[in-house]
């Protein structure tokens, strides 16, 4: 098996690499941390091959698929995870930069990850495209609304991409996890319900690629909260959320 993961210097990247390590798969590793990259390759008990590379640069990404391809062959499994979470505040000039890397990162970055694995894998009739998006994307969050915006676009893009795909032999598989405990949630100051560590959003995200699920949420209790909230009307959900604790700011 082969398989291609961004975002994997540390987190659920981490742990989804090293869940199909276990499996024996021959990996593609790419984040933007070499030294953190270096130090799991390192740790793998099988064949792997590092690339330190920003998934906002579609060319860097275009040339870790050639190479990968080229040394190992077309993969089985790509998995979109690199993405960052961040709060901002709407009424700061300061932070539509920030709103522009979210955006960027979370929404082009996994076009720009699969998009060069695309054509070889359809020639091929075979394998799994796969995103990691957000509950977050189901609703607005106060505070959090560049992360809301690109994970409901990250949802839109691959439901889009699956539709494209149908009936070309590849799956596409949208995960919308909850909390998972890794360092990008290490810095919200409230309470996170149905929390999960990373090996085990891992695992149950590739039990969900095993079973090709087109959709899922994970675990399962935030499915219920996520459309439980998407079923209220707008006047409820502005009351509830408005003084919600708010994800913090770069400088907070």
């Amino acid at each position: 098996m082969r398989v291609f993961i961004t975002g994997t210097s540390s987190g659920l990247g981490s742990a989804l690499a090293r869940l199909y390590a276990a499996r024996g798969a021959t990996l593609g590793l790419a984040a933007r941390n070499a030294p953190a990259l270096e130090a799991l390759r390192a740790s793998l008990p099988t064949q792997s091959r590092i690339y330190p590379l920003d998934v906002r640069d579609a060319a860097a990404l275009g040339a870790a698929a050639s190479d990968f391809i080229s040394r190992y062959g077309v993969p089985d499994l790509v998995i979109a995870n690199a993405g960052v979470s961040v709060g901002t505040d709407p009424a700061r000039a300061e932070d539509l930069q920030v709103f522009r890397d979210v955006m960027d990162t979370n929404v082009a970055g996994v076009a720009n990850t699969l998009q060069p694995f695309i054509a070889p894998m359809r020639n091929s009739g075979a394998g799994v495209l796969a995103g990691i998006a957000s509950v977050a994307g189901y609703r607005g969050l106060p505070g959090a609304g560049a992360y809301s915006a690109s994970k409901a676009a990250a949802i839109a893009y691959l439901e889009s991409l699956r539709v494209e795909l149908h009936g070309s032999g590849l799956s596409v598989v949208t995960v919308s996890p909850g909390y998972i405990a890794t360092p990008m949630t290490a810095r919200n100051p409230y309470r996170m319900p149905f929390i999960l560590t990373a090996d085990e959003a891992a695992t149950r995200i590739a039990r969900l690629i095993d079973r090709r699920r087109s959709y899922a949420v994970i675990p399962w209790q935030m499915a219920v909260v996520a459309r439980v909230l998407r079923l209220l009307p707008n006047p409820a959900y502005d009351r509830l959320f408005a003084k919600a604790p708010r994800k913090p700011r770069l400088d907070e």
